[in-house]
């Protein structure tokens, strides 16, 4: 069988930059021992296709394809990471580095605010930062396998989860609705989803606010 837009299914691959051979990304777990890559979690992506859940071109090259075979998808600029922008290249002071106890060196790569960034100089008053995606501006090949369509409703909704969160929470369905479990701190965020999930799912989500069970130091008790 093939897959079409909407379908979950489940996949593996490997990402490469094409110039390099050089693999930015993969699930695949020969992949990872053969290359002595250092990622922690190996599984399949469970996604819907046609939804935005992996770059444009490889979501697009989804359709049409049949489950068991191997591909490969090579993809420009503008439909995998994007063209590199000039303006995404800017002057931080530095002593916002210096309070996290972090020495700018020139082609660093670190996380500031969340988001990846890398060091084009540095100096005692600023820091030149590239916060462009380390992948723009780079033509990409993915090879992949679609191993199986997902029909299970647990599944899809913890492929969403998986992608939307990168954390799962406790869920039921109950009259064609998801019922979230969750603490008060989450509840703006998943509500930020909902129409996501209506979208990808056809389903409404609620939620249901739950206390977390606080563990009791009995060291700290005055006995």
């Amino acid at each position: 069988m093939t897959v079409k837009k909407g379908d979950f299914i489940e996949i593996e691959f490997t990402g490469k930059v094409k110039s390099s051979g050089d693999i930015f990304d993969t699930n695949v777990k020969a992949v990872i021992e053969a290359e002595k890559l250092k990622i922690k979690e190996v599984k399949p992506f469970v996604l819907s296709v046609g939804n935005k859940m992996l770059p444009v071109g490889f979501d697009d090259d989804l359709e049409d394809k049949e489950i068991g075979k191997d591909y490969v998808v090579e993809i420009v600029p503008e439909k995998a990471f994007g063209k590199r922008d000039k303006s995404l290249v800017k002057m931080v002071p530095t002593k916002l580095f210096l309070e996290q106890n972090i020495k700018p060196e020139r082609g660093m790569r670190l996380s500031l605010d969340g988001q990846m960034v890398k060091i084009i100089s540095a100096s005692a008053g600023r820091t030149l930062v590239d916060f462009n995606n380390p992948l723009s501006g780079k033509d990409v090949v993915y090879e992949y396998k679609i191993n199986r369509e997902v029909s299970d409703e647990n599944e899809k909704i913890n492929g969403l989860q998986d992608f939307l969160f990168q954390k799962r929470f406790d869920f039921e369905i109950k009259d064609g609705k998801i019922w979230f479990k969750i603490e008060k701190a989450v509840e703006p965020y998943m509500k930020m989803f909902a129409d996501k999930f209506k979208e990808i799912l056809g389903k409404d989500i609620e939620i249901e606010v739950i206390e977390l069970n606080k563990k009791i130091d009995k060291d700290k008790l005055d006995l």
